[in-house]
């Protein structure tokens, strides 16, 4: 029987790469009959092509899945290998997150000269490198003294500015290096210091909602608890219609069958945070993270965002 090629779409860095190698094995380890059956596709995006500026002076968040949807929509594709922290809040119509990957580490990772175990070992005055808004206004709100530098590019990129003197610290999701090799790089940061993006450590993967055979081969490998632990994420981040342009953090926890969701807003400056926090059943997460939603945007008021 001839068994029909999956192709698996993804962008071209190391760290995108190895996660949608850790896909394709992770379905050929479900699915035996896939083993020699899948192809990676490597989709040049938009956020990938324009590096010198701020992903919210060109477009946000869509601009590192943009091209990989459009050819998810077109059938060169058959599935979109992401990290769920770079999703816009709203898909493409007829397209789905299908399956999630085992949640990696989700906690931001400082790294900075020998002896700098956290953000407040920095010197004063440091300057600290970071394209997120997230982890801008989180800096600034505890250590006001900072100066950011906007950072992009993939890690290695990131890791020799730092080694050549250009910045004294900066900071990268634990998970990516964690997938790269890299997980004795740097200082983790505690979560209550510096709560995580939404879907931060989580690998999404998208597909077309008519497409049964690829919906089926997918659900076999989704992983319930961090879908179900992103998914309440997400649904916050929708009531908030979250991109680049604000500072908004939210990341859940599952644990003995009851769902913890923590969410913050922030002004970029870091003057200002407003947190919220909700508990309830495993499966009441997507009510859960529109009411945290729901909370923050009334107590922010209109001109906060």
């Amino acid at each position: 029987m001839t068994i029909q090629t999956l192709r698996i779409g993804t962008r071209g860095s190391r760290l995108a790469l190895a996660q949608a190698t850790l896909v394709r094995d992770t379905l050929a380890a479900a699915h035996p009959v896939l083993a020699g059956a899948m192809d990676i596709v490597v989709i040049r995006t938009t956020g990938d092509r324009v590096q010198d500026r701020k992903l919210s002076e060109i477009g946000g968040k869509g601009l590192f899945t943009k091209e990989i949807e459009e050819q998810l929509l077109a059938g060169t594709i058959d599935i979109g290998v992401h990290s769920t922290k770079d999703m816009p809040t709203r898909l493409p119509d007829g397209l789905v997150l299908a399956s999630f990957l085992p949640r990696e580490d989700p906690r931001d990772a400082l790294i900075a000269a020998d002896g700098i175990r956290g953000i407040d070992d920095l010197p004063q005055g440091a300057t600290v490198a970071t394209v997120a808004l997230r982890r801008q206004a989180l800096l600034l709100h505890r250590r006001p003294d900072l100066r950011i530098e906007p950072i992009r590019g993939n890690v290695d990129t990131r890791l020799r500015k730092l080694e050549e003197g250009s910045v004294d610290a900066l900071i990268l999701a634990r998970a990516g290096l964690n997938r790269l090799g890299l997980g004795k790089v740097g200082v983790s940061i505690p979560a209550e210091e510096m709560l995580p993006a939404v879907g931060q450590g989580a690998v999404c993967i998208e597909c077309r909602i008519g497409d049964t055979r690829v919906r089926d081969l997918l659900a076999a490998i989704d992983h319930s608890p961090t879908a179900l632990c992103v998914r309440a994420e997400i649904a916050m981040l929708a009531v908030l219609d979250g991109s680049c342009r604000t500072p908004i953090s939210g990341h859940a926890v599952l644990r003995e069958g009851q769902l913890w969701l923590r969410a913050l807003i922030a002004r970029p400056d870091g003057s200002e945070i407003i947190a919220n926090e909700r508990r309830g059943g495993a499966n009441d997460g997507e009510r859960l993270g529109i009411e945290a939603g729901q909370e923050l945007h009334r107590r922010a008021g209109p001109s906060f965002f």
